[in-house]
């Protein structure tokens, strides 16, 4: 039996994929060769990639407007090409500040340009702000969707007066999408999609065209849209896992099935912590994370005293984020239901 893997990333993957990634590792489609082994030039990559496509299309319900990209690298690298293609020295871009991630995205996004916070939650980090200050004229406005270190989540993008820029890496394809007003959405894979290493990136073909056109080839999304994200060497497992994955929200319901069960799931634990004597979910009514569930104890040492014994009964990951500490359940799409009930059963053990 698999251990329940509340881990925030890498993390739980549908059983289903792992085991059509089983078969696919050693032959691929009856081709003789594995995934792993194949050619990215090759016909039969050739049909991944195309299907990896469509799978995120029809799952996201994205038009022929936007370029769906396959980029080889983590959200990080997305936190410096953003501002690199699409904000100039002499420009402003407002960027929403909900939690370390946004914060390291405008640390990179000052290197090029001027960076105005249109909002912050800080320092506490519990909430979204409800009110935004935007620039005079900004080139864009940037938000996280979802903070996984705090666990805050946006219920709704930000009204702005801009294109929007998402990093969506958390909660991507947790719910439905609303592509309205969104100039590009990128998303590192290893928390909804697939394996580390590789990133999803929805972005507005006008836009795109609309950025620095002198940066090395690899440094521009244009690349990756007019050569179908294969200027190098791509990450070819990981556009077969995406595909997989995006086809198994599909078999499900797809996202507003997705998206109910998801908060389905978190609503059993914040019911427990909202009545529990000695836990306390760390984010405000309003503002709570489907997908992370952040909580501390009232004191240090039942904190310590149950991360042993969630790790004596087989659940794995519940330790908070280094930089803040407690606990943090991390519940996307692929995580059971019956690995919520079972935290909860043990959190009561230890609410006496």
């Amino acid at each position: 039996m698999r251990k329940p893997n509340f881990s925030s990333g890498p993390a739980t993957l549908p059983e289903e994929v792992l085991r059509r990634a089983q078969e696919a590792i050693w032959d691929l489609d009856g081709s003789g060769i594995g995934i792993l082994e194949h050619s990215h030039r090759g016909k039969e990559f050739g049909r991944v990639l195309d299907g990896a496509e469509r799978a995120v299309r029809d799952v996201g319900n994205i038009g022929v407007d936007y370029a769906v990209l396959f980029v080889t690298a983590g959200a990080t690298q997305h936190f410096a090409m953003v501002p690199q293609n699409f904000l100039s020295p002499n420009e402003t871009a407002d960027y929403c500040h909900t939690g370390v991630w946004s914060g390291k995205a405008i640390e990179e996004a000052r290197r090029c340009g001027t960076v105005h916070v249109a909002c912050t939650s800080e320092p506490a980090f519990d909430h979204v702000p409800e009110r935004c200050s935007w620039s005079a004229s900004p080139r864009y406005v940037h938000y996280t969707s979802n903070e996984t270190i705090y666990g805050t989540q946006w219920v709704a993008p930000p009204r702005a007066p801009a294109p929007l820029v998402c990093d969506a890496s958390s909660d991507i394809f947790s719910r439905p999408l609303p592509l309205e007003n969104h100039a590009l959405i990128y998303a590192g894979a290893q928390k909804n999609l697939g394996p580390s290493g590789i990133s999803l990136v929805i972005a507005r073909k006008d836009f795109v065209e609309s950025g620095r056109s002198d940066l090395s080839p690899l440094n521009q999304y244009r690349t990756y849209v007019a050569e179908k994200s294969m200027h190098n060497t791509p990450n070819t497992f990981g556009i077969f896992i995406i595909g997989e994955t995006c086809r198994w929200i599909l078999a499900q319901g797809g996202l507003a099935a997705i998206d109910e069960r998801n908060r389905r799931k978190a609503a059993v634990l914040y019911d427990f912590l909202d009545h529990s004597k000695h836990w306390k979910p760390h984010a405000q009514r309003g503002s709570r994370s489907l997908m992370n569930v952040t909580f501390r104890a009232d004191t240090k040492e039942r904190e310590e005293a149950f991360v042993k014994a969630a790790e004596a009964a087989g659940l794995s990951g519940l330790k908070g984020h280094r930089s803040v500490g407690g606990m943090r359940a991390s519940l996307y799409n692929a995580f059971p239901e019956a690995g919520v009930k079972r935290l909860v059963e043990l959190l009561a053990e230890h609410d006496k």
